[in-house]
Protein backbone atom coordinates (compact mmCIF):
# COMPACT_ATOMS: atom_id res chain seq x y z
CA UNK A 1 0.00 0.00 0.00
CA UNK A 2 1.37 3.39 -0.96
CA UNK A 3 1.31 5.68 2.03
CA UNK A 4 0.12 9.27 1.72
CA UNK A 5 2.86 11.83 2.28
CA UNK A 6 1.36 14.39 4.65
CA UNK A 7 2.57 17.31 6.74
CA UNK A 8 1.22 17.95 10.22
CA UNK A 9 1.94 20.88 12.55
CA UNK A 10 1.33 20.34 16.23
CA UNK A 11 2.86 21.15 19.59
CA UNK A 12 5.61 19.09 21.20
CA UNK A 13 3.74 17.59 24.16
CA UNK A 14 4.20 14.37 26.13
CA UNK A 15 0.99 13.15 24.44
CA UNK A 16 2.35 13.88 20.96
CA UNK A 17 6.00 12.91 21.47
CA UNK A 18 5.42 9.31 20.28
CA UNK A 19 4.20 10.74 16.97
CA UNK A 20 7.30 12.91 16.73
CA UNK A 21 9.85 10.17 17.46
CA UNK A 22 8.10 7.52 15.36
CA UNK A 23 6.94 5.15 18.11
CA UNK A 24 3.45 5.75 16.74
CA UNK A 25 2.66 6.19 13.05
CA UNK A 26 -0.77 6.91 11.58
CA UNK A 27 -1.69 3.91 9.46
CA UNK A 28 -1.31 4.59 5.75
CA UNK A 29 0.52 7.87 6.26
CA UNK A 30 4.12 8.88 5.64
CA UNK A 31 4.00 11.72 8.15
CA UNK A 32 6.24 14.75 8.42
CA UNK A 33 5.58 16.08 11.93
CA UNK A 34 6.42 19.79 12.26
CA UNK A 35 6.60 20.69 15.96
CA UNK A 36 5.52 24.32 16.32
CA UNK A 37 4.14 26.53 19.06
CA UNK A 38 0.35 26.95 18.81
CA UNK A 39 0.36 30.61 17.83
CA UNK A 40 2.55 30.03 14.80
CA UNK A 41 0.63 26.89 13.81
CA UNK A 42 -2.72 28.69 13.93
CA UNK A 43 -1.49 31.71 12.02
CA UNK A 44 0.04 29.68 9.23
CA UNK A 45 -2.88 27.27 8.93
CA UNK A 46 -5.71 29.80 9.21
CA UNK A 47 -4.16 32.39 6.93
CA UNK A 48 -2.18 30.28 4.48
CA UNK A 49 -3.31 26.65 4.80
CA UNK A 50 0.32 25.53 4.91
CA UNK A 51 -0.19 22.03 6.34
CA UNK A 52 -2.29 18.99 5.45
CA UNK A 53 -3.30 18.65 9.10
CA UNK A 54 -2.68 20.66 12.24
CA UNK A 55 -3.51 21.52 15.78
CA UNK A 56 -6.14 24.27 15.75
CA UNK A 57 -7.71 26.75 18.15
CA UNK A 58 -11.13 25.30 18.93
CA UNK A 59 -12.74 28.74 19.10
CA UNK A 60 -11.21 29.89 15.80
CA UNK A 61 -12.29 26.67 14.11
CA UNK A 62 -15.85 26.90 15.45
CA UNK A 63 -16.13 30.55 14.39
CA UNK A 64 -14.91 29.65 10.90
CA UNK A 65 -17.52 26.92 10.58
CA UNK A 66 -20.27 29.26 11.77
CA UNK A 67 -19.24 31.68 9.01
CA UNK A 68 -19.58 28.95 6.39
CA UNK A 69 -15.83 28.50 6.01
CA UNK A 70 -15.39 24.73 5.65
CA UNK A 71 -11.71 24.55 4.65
CA UNK A 72 -10.99 22.33 7.65
CA UNK A 73 -12.75 19.51 9.45
CA UNK A 74 -11.96 18.39 13.00
CA UNK A 75 -11.60 15.01 14.64
CA UNK A 76 -12.31 14.75 18.40
CA UNK A 77 -8.67 14.93 19.47
CA UNK A 78 -7.83 17.69 21.95
CA UNK A 79 -4.08 18.32 22.25
CA UNK A 80 -4.52 21.15 24.75
CA UNK A 81 -6.84 21.33 27.75
CA UNK A 82 -6.23 23.88 30.52
CA UNK A 83 -8.32 25.29 33.35
CA UNK A 84 -8.26 29.05 32.94
CA UNK A 85 -9.09 30.43 36.39
CA UNK A 86 -5.33 30.56 36.85
CA UNK A 87 -4.92 32.71 33.72
CA UNK A 88 -6.35 35.94 35.18
CA UNK A 89 -3.65 38.24 36.54
CA UNK A 90 -3.61 41.47 38.54
CA UNK A 91 -0.99 43.87 39.85
CA UNK A 92 0.32 42.64 43.18
CA UNK A 93 -1.00 45.78 44.89
CA UNK A 94 -4.45 45.57 43.29
CA UNK A 95 -7.41 45.91 45.63
CA UNK A 96 -9.41 43.48 43.50
CA UNK A 97 -10.02 40.26 45.43
CA UNK A 98 -13.22 38.89 43.92
CA UNK A 99 -14.18 38.30 40.27
CA UNK A 100 -17.24 40.51 40.72
CA UNK A 101 -14.90 43.44 41.31
CA UNK A 102 -13.78 43.29 37.69
CA UNK A 103 -17.00 45.08 36.70
CA UNK A 104 -16.13 48.48 35.26
CA UNK A 105 -12.46 47.57 34.92
CA UNK A 106 -10.11 47.39 31.92
CA UNK A 107 -9.02 43.87 31.05
CA UNK A 108 -6.29 42.97 28.59
CA UNK A 109 -6.34 39.90 26.38
CA UNK A 110 -4.02 38.93 23.55
CA UNK A 111 -6.80 38.02 21.14
CA UNK A 112 -10.48 38.54 21.97
CA UNK A 113 -11.58 35.43 20.06
CA UNK A 114 -8.90 33.03 21.35
CA UNK A 115 -10.24 30.00 23.16
CA UNK A 116 -8.68 30.87 26.53
CA UNK A 117 -10.39 34.28 26.52
CA UNK A 118 -13.73 32.67 25.62
CA UNK A 119 -13.39 30.35 28.61
CA UNK A 120 -12.41 33.19 30.96
CA UNK A 121 -15.41 35.28 29.91
CA UNK A 122 -17.66 32.21 30.12
CA UNK A 123 -16.65 31.30 33.66
CA UNK A 124 -16.86 34.92 34.80
CA UNK A 125 -20.39 35.19 33.38
CA UNK A 126 -21.75 31.82 34.47
CA UNK A 127 -20.01 31.42 37.83
CA UNK A 128 -19.79 35.04 39.02
CA UNK A 129 -22.33 37.08 37.05
CA UNK A 130 -19.68 39.26 35.39
CA UNK A 131 -20.70 39.76 31.77
CA UNK A 132 -18.35 40.68 28.90
CA UNK A 133 -20.09 44.04 28.55
CA UNK A 134 -19.36 44.84 32.20
CA UNK A 135 -15.67 45.38 31.35
CA UNK A 136 -13.60 47.33 28.84
CA UNK A 137 -11.32 45.09 26.78
CA UNK A 138 -7.87 45.91 25.44
CA UNK A 139 -6.70 43.41 22.84
CA UNK A 140 -3.32 42.59 21.35
CA UNK A 141 -2.66 41.22 17.89
CA UNK A 142 -5.37 38.79 16.71
CA UNK A 143 -4.58 35.68 14.70
CA UNK A 144 -7.40 36.64 12.33
CA UNK A 145 -9.99 39.39 12.11
CA UNK A 146 -13.44 38.60 13.49
CA UNK A 147 -16.70 40.50 13.61
CA UNK A 148 -16.83 42.77 16.67
CA UNK A 149 -19.54 41.56 19.07
CA UNK A 150 -22.34 44.00 19.83
CA UNK A 151 -22.48 45.65 23.23
CA UNK A 152 -18.80 45.09 24.02
CA UNK A 153 -16.19 47.83 24.27
CA UNK A 154 -12.92 46.73 22.64
CA UNK A 155 -9.81 48.86 22.10
CA UNK A 156 -6.51 47.87 20.50
CA UNK A 157 -3.29 47.76 22.47
CA UNK A 158 -0.86 50.57 21.51
CA UNK A 159 1.80 49.30 19.09
CA UNK A 160 4.82 50.20 21.23
CA UNK A 161 4.01 48.20 24.36
CA UNK A 162 2.78 44.85 25.70
CA UNK A 163 -0.23 43.95 27.77
CA UNK A 164 2.00 42.89 30.65
CA UNK A 165 3.70 46.28 30.62
CA UNK A 166 0.29 47.95 30.56
CA UNK A 167 -0.73 45.89 33.60
CA UNK A 168 2.43 46.81 35.48
CA UNK A 169 1.88 50.52 34.73
CA UNK A 170 -1.76 50.33 35.82
CA UNK A 171 -3.10 51.09 32.33
CA UNK A 172 -5.22 47.96 32.54
CA UNK A 173 -6.63 46.47 35.74
CA UNK A 174 -6.38 42.79 34.83
CA UNK A 175 -4.84 40.54 32.23
CA UNK A 176 -6.19 37.25 30.86
CA UNK A 177 -3.13 35.53 29.42
CA UNK A 178 -2.18 32.07 28.20
CA UNK A 179 1.42 32.91 29.06
CA UNK A 180 2.55 33.36 32.66
CA UNK A 181 3.68 36.98 33.14
CA UNK A 182 7.35 37.40 33.97
CA UNK A 183 6.37 39.54 36.93
CA UNK A 184 4.32 36.82 38.63
CA UNK A 185 5.36 36.58 42.28
CA UNK A 186 6.94 40.03 42.17
CA UNK A 187 4.66 42.78 40.91
CA UNK A 188 1.95 40.51 39.46
CA UNK A 189 -0.39 38.02 41.16
CA UNK A 190 -3.34 35.86 40.19
CA UNK A 191 -6.96 36.86 40.77
CA UNK A 192 -7.72 33.39 42.11
CA UNK A 193 -5.01 32.94 44.73
CA UNK A 194 -5.87 29.30 45.46
CA UNK A 195 -6.64 28.57 41.83
CA UNK A 196 -6.19 24.80 42.01
CA UNK A 197 -8.91 24.41 44.64
CA UNK A 198 -11.21 26.72 42.65
CA UNK A 199 -10.60 24.80 39.43
CA UNK A 200 -11.14 21.41 41.08
CA UNK A 201 -14.43 22.63 42.56
CA UNK A 202 -15.42 24.01 39.14
CA UNK A 203 -14.79 20.63 37.51
CA UNK A 204 -16.72 18.79 40.21
CA UNK A 205 -19.65 21.18 39.77
CA UNK A 206 -19.74 21.42 35.97
CA UNK A 207 -17.83 18.44 34.56
CA UNK A 208 -15.94 20.93 32.39
CA UNK A 209 -12.22 20.43 31.69
CA UNK A 210 -11.69 23.30 29.24
CA UNK A 211 -10.54 22.34 25.76
CA UNK A 212 -8.26 24.84 24.02
CA UNK A 213 -7.28 23.09 20.80
CA UNK A 214 -8.58 20.41 18.48
CA UNK A 215 -7.01 18.68 15.47
CA UNK A 216 -8.07 19.41 11.89
CA UNK A 217 -7.57 17.98 8.43
CA UNK A 218 -8.01 19.94 5.24
CA UNK A 219 -11.55 19.14 4.17
CA UNK A 220 -10.71 18.28 0.58
CA UNK A 221 -8.05 15.84 1.83
CA UNK A 222 -10.54 14.21 4.22
CA UNK A 223 -13.26 13.94 1.57
CA UNK A 224 -10.87 12.11 -0.76
CA UNK A 225 -9.53 9.93 2.07
CA UNK A 226 -12.11 9.65 4.88
CA UNK A 227 -10.08 6.81 6.45
CA UNK A 228 -7.52 9.42 7.51
CA UNK A 229 -9.79 10.56 10.36
CA UNK A 230 -9.74 7.09 11.92
CA UNK A 231 -6.02 6.68 11.26
CA UNK A 232 -5.11 9.93 13.01
CA UNK A 233 -7.60 9.35 15.81
CA UNK A 234 -6.10 5.97 16.62
CA UNK A 235 -2.56 7.36 16.40
CA UNK A 236 -3.28 10.26 18.75
CA UNK A 237 -5.04 7.94 21.20
CA UNK A 238 -2.10 5.52 21.24
CA UNK A 239 0.41 8.37 21.67
CA UNK A 240 -1.54 9.79 24.61
CA UNK A 241 -1.78 6.39 26.30
CA UNK A 242 1.95 5.77 25.85
CA UNK A 243 2.60 9.11 27.54
CA UNK A 244 0.53 8.13 30.58
CA UNK A 245 2.09 4.66 30.82
CA UNK A 246 5.54 6.19 30.60
CA UNK A 247 4.70 8.76 33.25
CA UNK A 248 3.51 6.04 35.64
CA UNK A 249 6.92 4.43 35.98
CA UNK A 250 8.56 4.17 39.40
CA UNK A 251 11.71 2.47 38.14
CA UNK A 252 13.01 5.81 36.91
CA UNK A 253 10.80 8.89 36.80
CA UNK A 254 10.36 10.09 33.23
CA UNK A 255 9.02 13.47 34.31
CA UNK A 256 11.22 15.80 36.34
CA UNK A 257 8.78 16.20 39.23
CA UNK A 258 9.48 14.37 42.52
CA UNK A 259 5.83 13.48 43.22
CA UNK A 260 4.58 12.96 39.67
CA UNK A 261 3.16 9.52 40.61
CA UNK A 262 1.13 11.01 43.45
CA UNK A 263 0.01 13.79 41.12
CA UNK A 264 -1.14 11.28 38.52
CA UNK A 265 -3.03 9.22 41.07
CA UNK A 266 -4.68 12.38 42.44
CA UNK A 267 -5.78 13.32 38.91
CA UNK A 268 -7.30 9.87 38.42
CA UNK A 269 -9.32 10.30 41.62
CA UNK A 270 -10.80 13.51 40.20
CA UNK A 271 -11.15 12.66 36.51
CA UNK A 272 -11.55 8.90 36.58
CA UNK A 273 -9.58 6.40 34.51
CA UNK A 274 -9.34 8.65 31.43
CA UNK A 275 -7.89 12.02 32.38
CA UNK A 276 -7.37 13.33 28.84
CA UNK A 277 -10.46 12.28 26.91
CA UNK A 278 -10.49 12.09 23.13
CA UNK A 279 -14.16 11.78 22.25
CA UNK A 280 -17.27 13.87 21.80
CA UNK A 281 -19.31 11.96 24.36
CA UNK A 282 -16.61 11.97 27.02
CA UNK A 283 -16.10 15.71 26.53
CA UNK A 284 -19.69 16.71 25.78
CA UNK A 285 -20.16 19.00 28.80
CA UNK A 286 -17.01 20.90 27.87
CA UNK A 287 -17.79 21.11 24.15
CA UNK A 288 -21.40 22.18 24.70
CA UNK A 289 -20.25 24.91 27.07
CA UNK A 290 -17.77 26.30 24.56
CA UNK A 291 -20.21 26.48 21.65
CA UNK A 292 -22.71 28.14 24.00
CA UNK A 293 -20.13 30.71 25.14
CA UNK A 294 -19.14 31.53 21.56
CA UNK A 295 -22.80 32.13 20.74
CA UNK A 296 -23.48 34.15 23.91
CA UNK A 297 -20.39 36.29 23.35
CA UNK A 298 -21.40 37.12 19.78
CA UNK A 299 -18.34 35.50 18.21
CA UNK A 300 -20.01 32.71 16.24
CA UNK A 301 -22.66 33.65 13.69
CA UNK A 302 -24.98 31.08 15.26
CA UNK A 303 -24.82 28.40 17.90
CA UNK A 304 -23.09 25.43 16.34
CA UNK A 305 -23.99 21.81 16.98
CA UNK A 306 -21.21 19.38 17.77
CA UNK A 307 -22.23 17.24 14.80
CA UNK A 308 -21.35 20.15 12.51
CA UNK A 309 -17.84 20.43 13.90
CA UNK A 310 -16.48 16.90 13.87
CA UNK A 311 -16.13 14.16 11.27
CA UNK A 312 -19.03 11.68 11.30
CA UNK A 313 -16.95 8.50 11.16
CA UNK A 314 -15.58 8.69 14.69
CA UNK A 315 -18.15 8.01 17.36
CA UNK A 316 -18.58 6.23 20.69
CA UNK A 317 -18.31 2.85 18.98
CA UNK A 318 -14.72 3.46 17.87
CA UNK A 319 -13.62 4.63 21.32
CA UNK A 320 -15.21 1.54 22.87
CA UNK A 321 -13.49 -0.69 20.30
CA UNK A 322 -10.09 0.85 21.02
CA UNK A 323 -10.55 0.29 24.74
CA UNK A 324 -11.70 -3.31 24.20
CA UNK A 325 -8.68 -4.09 22.01
CA UNK A 326 -6.24 -2.39 24.34
CA UNK A 327 -5.45 0.41 21.87
CA UNK A 328 -6.94 3.15 24.01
Amino acid sequence: MNRLKLTMACGRYDRTQPLIDGRVEPEGVDLTFIPLRPGETFWRMLNHGEFDASEMSLSSYTILRSEGDARFVAIPVFPSRVFRHSAVYLRADSRIEKPQELKGKRVGVGDYQMTAAVWVRGLLAHEYGVMPGDMDWVVGRPVRAVRKPEGVRIASMPPDTTLEEMLERGEIDALASVMIPKGLGKNVRRLFRDFRAVEAAYFEKTGIFPIMHTFVLKTDLYEKNPWLATSFYRAFSRARDIAYRTMYDTDALTVGLPWVIDELEAAHRIFGPQIWDYSIEGSRATLEALVAYLDEQGLSRRRMSLEELFVPNIGPGLAEYLRATGED
